[in-house]
C-alpha cells in the first residue's frame, strides 16, 4: 500500500466525518470539520510531534470535545502533541504536563492533574470544576506525551 494511502486511512480512522466529506471543498465545511481537516493534513506528514494552536478557537463545546477525543487517539498512535490553548480547562484535561503562561511569563508548570487541582491556578484561571473563562493574556501550553 502506498505511503499516502496508509496515512489517509489513519486520518479517516481518527476523523470518520472526513471520510464522508472526502469530495467536499474544505471551505464549505463547518468550523469543527475544518479543524479536523487541518489536523488531518498535519497527520498526513506522519509526524512524531504535532503542534496545535488554539484548538477551541471559534468552536462550540461539542466540536471541541470531538477534537479532544481525536487528539487522544492521535496520541495513542504514538504522536506527541504540543497544544497552545487559551481554554485552560481543555488543555489541562487533554495533557499530561502543562505550562501556564500569564503576561508572557511562565506562571506555573507541572503535571496537568496537579495544576488542575492547585488552588491558586483554580482561582486565577478556572471557575467551578472546568475552566470557563477565556482571556487573551492567559494561555496553557500543554504537552501530550
Amino acid at each position: 500500500m502506498r505511503k499516502c494511502a496508509r496515512h489517509s486511512i489513519r486520518v479517516y480512522e481518527v476523523f470518520p466525518k472526513l471520510r464522508e466529506r472526502a469530495r467536499q471543498d474544505a471551505t464549505t465545511m463547518s468550523g469543527g470539520e475544518q479543524h479536523m481537516c487541518a489536523i488531518g493534513r498535519g497527520l498526513m506528514a506522519d509526524p512524531r510531534l504535532l503542534i496545535i494552536d488554539e484548538l477551541s478557537l471559534g468552536l462550540s463545546p461539542r466540536p471541541v470535545g470531538e477534537l479532544a477525543e481525536a487528539l487522544r487517539r492521535v496520541n495513542q498512535l504514538g504522536v506527541a502533541i504540543l497544544l497552545v490553548e487559551q481554554d485552560v480547562g481543555t488543555a489541562l484535561n487533554l495533557s499530561s504536563r502543562a505550562y501556564v503562561v500569564d503576561q508572557v511569563r511562565i506562571a506555573q508548570t507541572g503535571p496537568s492533574h496537579m495544576l488542575a487541582g492547585d488552588p491558586p491556578v483554580r482561582a486565577a484561571y478556572m471557575s467551578g470544576v472546568r475552566l470557563q473563562r477565556r482571556c487573551a493574556s492567559h494561555s496553557a501550553y500543554a504537552s501530550i506525551p
